[in-house]
């Protein structure tokens, strides 16, 4: 146990990376919650003391999550907060009179008409061994001793709190789970949905034969399919808290895939009078999940219309690497990408300079959808562009499957 010692490096080397395990529990500048509050009123009955608090040392600032006592702001100098010295330590740090430390009355609530003379606190502390905070108590009175009892008790606290972050964090990221199946799910739905309504109103609204109708019935029933199967993927996701996207592979012909995209897109690309020239695949074929890599083509082309003019050319291409790669080029001529568009690209939400040209809707979820995709087929994806108003090129790589060459 540590008493009446100040340490003599009072920021550790390793702070950077205990920051960044701070951050990582999304608790810094909260509101306040029942279960920090309720042990920061605990540890001031334990040691019958006039203040105490849930506290997290930040870069330059001590956050108190809760407090018990007359503080009222929830920020405060880690310069001046005696919270902050307990970061180099490992255990239990008291100061029965912080008056007989010079060193500590240049704090401004130390060196004050009642200001802290008693100040204990247990460090709150991850399983690898970093130190976020504390749990601690003061008094505007000095003491000559605590009893072996009370400092357990702070332990058990701090060790309460930690096991709350913990919690917290999980239940945090489980919501974030669901959150991101349903926007994927809403995402990857949308485009089949169009042109199943843009085939119905072909149907209702031209005279056609009978093989016309029945090559359009055939789309119609392939779209609700694909509805149908990324519903089916969503309810196998979600028996499992900590599923990620599973992955059924087979072998996949690119030229045939590309095939059932011009296919899909024909409606949509003649609403806008755009036209799609795909040059001679290579013959070679791919390991992965059909649905999956089609959503990530579906994303690329669906991008390539929204953001360009009525009446421009799109153009795929696709060449084999000497790394034994696939590399698809999705080429238009549209609005063209800024450096900050393209540092900013495969970011969930971001804003991007390019707007919709015809209206259509855009939830920023589509290319960070296409990396997580294209990553989890161990490929790449990235974009060129030579500036505003010159067109993008979007670039996906997959290995070549070995019986596909």
């Amino acid at each position: 146990m540590k008493t009446q010692q100040i340490p003599k490096q009072l920021i550790p080397d390793n702070d950077a990376q205990r920051l960044k395990k701070l951050y990582q529990y999304e608790i810094l500048d909260t509101p306040p919650e029942t279960d920090f509050d309720t042990i920061a009123q605990l540890a001031a009955r334990i040691f019958d003391a006039t203040d105490a608090f849930v506290s997290f040392v930040d870069k330059e600032e001590v956050f108190y999550k809760a407090r018990v006592g007359s503080l009222e702001t929830e920020r405060t100098a880690r310069e001046n907060d005696l919270c902050a010295l307990c970061i180099p330590t490992n255990d239990v740090t008291i100061f029965y009179d912080t008056h007989q430390f010079p060193e500590l009355l240049k704090d401004p609530y130390i060196n004050i008409k009642n200001g802290i003379r008693f100040y204990a606190a247990a460090p709150i502390k991850t399983s690898d061994g970093f130190i976020l905070g504390t749990v601690c108590v003061t008094s505007n009175e000095p003491r000559q001793g605590v009893s072996e009892q009370q400092i357990e008790m702070l332990k058990l606290l701090s060790h309460l709190v930690m096991e709350k972050l913990d919690t917290r964090l999980v239940n945090r990221k489980i919501v974030r789970a669901y959150d991101d199946r349903l926007h994927r799910l809403a995402h990857d739905m949308k485009n089949p949905v169009t042109s199943i309504s843009l085939y119905a109103q072909l149907l209702g609204t031209r005279v056609m034969d009978p093989e016309k109708i029945k090559d359009m019935s055939s789309r119609i029933e392939k779209a609700a399919k694909g509805i149908e199967k990324n519903l089916d993927q969503l309810l196998t996701n979600a028996r499992s808290e900590n599923s990620g996207t599973s992955l059924i592979h087979e072998q996949i012909w690119i030229g045939s895939l590309l095939e059932q995209l011009r296919q899909s897109f024909e409606l949509i690309l003649a609403s806008k009078n755009q036209t799609l020239i795909i040059s001679p695949i290579p013959e070679v074929a791919i390991s992965a999940d059909e649905i999956r890599i089609m959503d990530i083509l579906i994303n690329l082309l669906g991008n390539a219309a929204k953001y360009s003019d009525p009446g421009t050319k799109i153009y795929i291409s696709a060449e084999v690497s000497q790394e034994n790669q696939i590399i698809l080029e999705f080429r238009d001529q549209g609005q063209g990408l800024t450096e900050t568009d393209q540092k900013n690209l495969f970011i969930k939400f971001a804003r991007l300079s390019s707007k919709p040209t015809a209206r259509e809707k855009s939830y920023g979820l589509g290319l960070s959808i296409v990396k997580m995709l294209v990553e989890s087929h161990k490929g790449t994806v990235w974009a060129t562009s030579e500036g505003k108003g010159k067109g993008s090129s979007f670039f996906v790589s997959f290995p070549i499957s070995q019986t596909g060459k």
